[in-house]
């Protein structure tokens, strides 16, 4: 049996632009994309603490050291500068990996510099 699981999540990071003449995804800067195992291209799942809403996209690669949370094109309706966002990841597993899954939870503060990793739920 294979089952969808959390993958790995970036908590309560702040939305630092939502810029809606951009090609549409999530721009996440490199070191936020390392520490939390995510991909460029990937599909996320962001959740908007602040108005509800939730919604997917894919990754773009942000400049290292930034900081950057950036929802681009259409999702830029979703959000508001200064929102704070969980972005989600999900993998499939089957019963064999779950015997040591172990997801990723990037805790980050105001200015979405790190401060803590977590590798269970």
């Amino acid at each position: 049996m294979i089952i969808d699981m959390l993958y790995s999540k970036i908590h309560r990071a702040t939305v630092t632009d939502a810029n809606l003449n951009y090609v549409g995804s999530i721009t996440i800067d490199e070191e936020l994309l390392e520490a939390s195992k995510m991909r460029v291209g990937q599909k996320v799942e962001i959740l908007n603490i602040n108005n509800g809403e939730r919604f997917t996209t894919y990754i773009i690669l942000g400049e290292r050291g930034k900081r950057d949370i950036c929802l681009n094109g259409a999702a830029a309706r979703k959000v508001h500068k200064g929102d704070k966002v969980i972005i989600v990841a999900y993998a499939s597993y089957d019963e064999k990996e779950l015997q040591d899954y172990k997801p990723t939870v990037v805790l980050v503060d105001d200015d979405n510099n790190i401060n803590e990793i977590i590798e269970e739920i």
